[in-house]
C-alpha cells in the first residue's frame, strides 16, 4: 500500500463510504481505485488527486498532504546511480534487497535519518 492509497482508505473508512460509492461518485470503476488505494497503480494524475480532495471536500493543511503522499506513492520506483559515488550505488542496492524486511518502526528511522542527511548536504 502507498501512503496516499493508506490516507484515501483512512478517509473513505472514517466517512463510512463504501469503495463502490466513491468509485461511482469519482467516475472510475471499483477495481481502479482498489488498485490505487493498495498501490498496485501508479502515481494518480493531479486531476484525480484534485478530484479526491475535492470528493472528501479537505481544505488547506489536508488536501497539501493529500498532494504531496501522491507524489511520493510511485510503487515502482526505479534509482538510476550511473554517474555517482559507489556509496549512491551500494546503498541503492542494499536497499533494494532489504526493505521488504524492514519493520514500520526502521523505515520511518530511515526516512527520518535520509531527510536529515540531505538537509545536511542542501539537497
Amino acid at each position: 500500500m502507498t501512503p496516499f492509497g493508506a490516507k484515501v482508505r483512512e478517509l473513505r473508512r472514517a466517512r463510512n463510504v463504501t469503495l463502490k460509492e466513491m468509485a461511482s461518485a469519482l467516475g472510475v470503476s471499483s477495481a481502479y481505485l482498489s488498485a490505487l488505494e493498495h498501490g498496485k497503480r501508479g502515481v494518480p494524475t493531479w486531476y484525480m488527486v484534485q478530484r479526491i480532495i475535492a470528493y472528501f471536500n479537505v481544505i488547506w493543511d489536508e488536501a497539501e498532504e493529500l498532494q504531496r503522499l501522491a507524489e511520493s506513492s510511485d510503487p515502482r520506483v526505479v534509482i538510476d546511480t550511473a554517474g555517482l559515488a559507489p556509496e549512491a550505488t551500494e546503498l541503492a542496492n542494499l536497499l533494494a534487497v532489504k526493505i521488504r524486511g524492514l519493520s514500520k518502526a526502521s523505515l520511518k528511522d530511515l526516512s527520518f535519518r535520509v531527510r536529515a542527511a540531505a538537509a545536511k548536504d542542501g539537497v
